[in-house]
């Protein structure tokens, strides 16, 4: 799906090589500072690198629209936008941004229990902790059923327990899609990867792929 050749930014990323497969699911792990963000803000062309390219499908992605490649290829942030208004009109936007119809409330509800929010639909989503409004942006990210999922350390503020089942869950409900995952947790990436990619924070300052 993705394919990164001879890839610099800054002194934040040098990347020789890398293939991301479609219908995979690729976890990216490493020390921080070690560009893991980076990389997933270029995959949403949300950055561009300084050198070298990224194609996506076989085409540059600097050649995309960036409103058509983000409906295709989400992105969910380490801090998660949360909107003004009820759990609900967070879920919806989502599918609004991605061009598709609005989901009943039955499928509403389905996404919240999935993620293990146990609230009602109505309730105002700014009043949620930090741990619920990350599994509420991970909620909506799943509705917008795209291509392939770009997430940031989606249940960072979550415990191991419910960190591991949520990954879980997620990963079984939306098979055969590509997932992008970076995470803090190596047995996370371990247990539910295709593939493991270890970003590296190099002595000059430079980071590649290994």
């Amino acid at each position: 799906m993705f394919k990164i050749t001879n890839l610099t930014f800054k002194d934040i990323l040098r990347i020789e090589q890398m293939a991301i497969e479609k219908g995979k699911v690729t976890s990216i792990i490493g020390e921080s500072g070690a560009g893991k963000s980076t990389l997933l803000k270029m995959l949403n062309l949300l950055l561009s690198p300084d050198s070298g390219s990224i194609t996506y499908e076989g085409q540059e992605l600097t050649a995309r629209s960036p409103i058509t490649h983000r409906r295709e290829v989400v992105m969910l942030g380490q801090q998660p936008v949360i909107f003004e208004g009820s759990i609900k009109d967070n879920l919806e936007i989502g599918r609004k941004f991605s061009g598709k119809d609005p989901s009943d409330e039955d499928t509403l509800k389905e996404a919240l229990a999935f993620v293990k929010l146990d609230k009602e639909l109505d309730q105002s989503a700014e009043e949620l902790s930090g741990g619920e409004k990350q599994r509420l942006a991970l909620a909506r990210v799943y509705l917008m059923e795209p291509e392939c999922f770009l997430l940031d350390e989606p249940t960072s503020s979550l415990d191991d327990g419910t960190e591991d089942e949520i990954i879980n869950r997620f990963i079984e409900m939306v098979k055969g899609k590509t997932v992008i995952m970076v995470t803090h947790s190596n047995d996370i990436a371990e247990r539910y990867s295709d593939q493991v990619i270890t970003l590296r924070k190099q002595k000059k300052g430079t980071h590649d792929e290994g």
